[in-house]
């Protein structure tokens, strides 16, 4: 079997660095034995930072990088001279990444811009100096602070994939032949199940120098909210998606029950993904006559735009693309 290079899940063990100490240090010159004290600060401990990166998809990179351990801050000394901070490690992940803690569950970073950086696990804060401890009535201060220690603990780093479009049907709906023929993006297509085992990206060239973005993913099977086929893998990458393109192929046994069914799929998931902009197009739609789309037309939810496109002879791709802009910005031009 083939080993697909796109990882969407990950664990990683991360430790920031600890602090550095304050230094407990008195100047003596050579005429004032007792110049008075003069420890400098510890150094902060290194970060864990993330960070997004557009020219980074997968989280592959982070197979073999299990342990991230940042430096720790380097301790004061005399002369009122600060430790240098420890070293921060950037771990660079791409758009959509959400990290959480794995022992609680809790949302601690998402990224969704080019340039955007978290601070996963900050650094131990460096001990203060005796210097800064110098008062009137304690001129001599015998004591400086520690630094503080990092923290440490199990991360788990989850892709969810950045498109406006999201393409959403059974497998063999023709998603990835669509895909294929309105964006640049050269997906596998075969006749067979499951081709699309990862999510494709494409951009389609609107009109004017517009463009917008689409996800081939993996196809709903039912059942794929308990897991079955792909499973949770699929559905978490709907999530982030503006649009779901519905893609039901025209020879399709039973249109509407095969719409419901992936609706279905949905809302066992994440009863939120309702709320999303739906579009149907009914894909294979040359062999279709004029007769077939209307008694198609009477199986399909009145309330959702619908269009009859064909891949393969590319009728009703221009018009596809006009009804994906104009709902994608319908809150805008509203």
């Amino acid at each position: 079997m083939e080993k697909s290079n796109f990882i969407d899940y990950i664990r990683i063990f991360c430790k920031s660095g600890h602090g550095g100490a304050g230094s407990k240090h008195f100047m003596r010159t050579k005429y004032n034995a007792q110049a008075g004290p003069d420890g400098g600060d510890g150094g902060r401990g290194g970060h864990i930072i993330l960070r997004g990166n557009t020219q980074t998809w997968t989280l592959l990179h982070l197979r073999y990088y299990k342990n991230v351990l940042a430096e720790d801050g380097e301790n004061g000394s005399k002369n009122n001279s600060s430790g240098r901070m420890g070293k921060d490690i950037i771990i660079d992940v791409p758009l959509g990444t959400i990290a959480r803690d794995e022992e609680t569950g809790k949302l601690q970073a998402e990224i969704l811009e080019d340039g955007q950086e978290v601070i996963l696990m900050p650094g131990g804060r460096g001990g203060l100096g005796n210097g800064n401890f110098a008062t009137p009535t304690n001129q001599v201060p015998e004591y400086a602070q520690p630094g503080e220690e990092g923290v440490e603990g199990w991360k788990t780093l989850e892709l969810k994939v950045l498109a406006d479009v999201g393409l959403v049907g059974f497998p063999n709906a023709g998603k990835s032949t669509l895909l294929s023929v309105i964006t640049a993006a050269k997906p596998k297509i075969a006749d067979y199940a499951f081709t699309t085992l990862t999510p494709q990206l494409g951009i389609v060239e609107y009109r004017d120098g517009k463009s917008f973005c689409i996800a081939d993913l993996p196809g709903i099977i039912e059942g794929a909210a308990e897991g079955k086929g792909l499973g949770h893998r699929f559905l978490r990458h709907i999530e982030r998606n503006a649009v779901l393109l519905f893609l039901i192929p025209a020879d399709s046994t039973d249109h509407k029950k095969e719409f419901e069914v992936l609706l279905s799929e949905l809302e066992q998931y994440n009863p939120e993904m309702l709320q999303k902009e739906f579009v149907i197009a009914i894909s294979k739609s040359d062999m279709l006559d004029d007769e077939l789309k209307a008694a198609i037309e009477k199986e399909l939810p009145a309330n959702i735009p619908h269009i009859f496109i064909s891949s393969v002879t590319h009728k009703g791709l221009a018009e596809l693309k006009d009804l994906l802009w104009l709902t994608l910005n319908k809150k805008v031009l509203a």
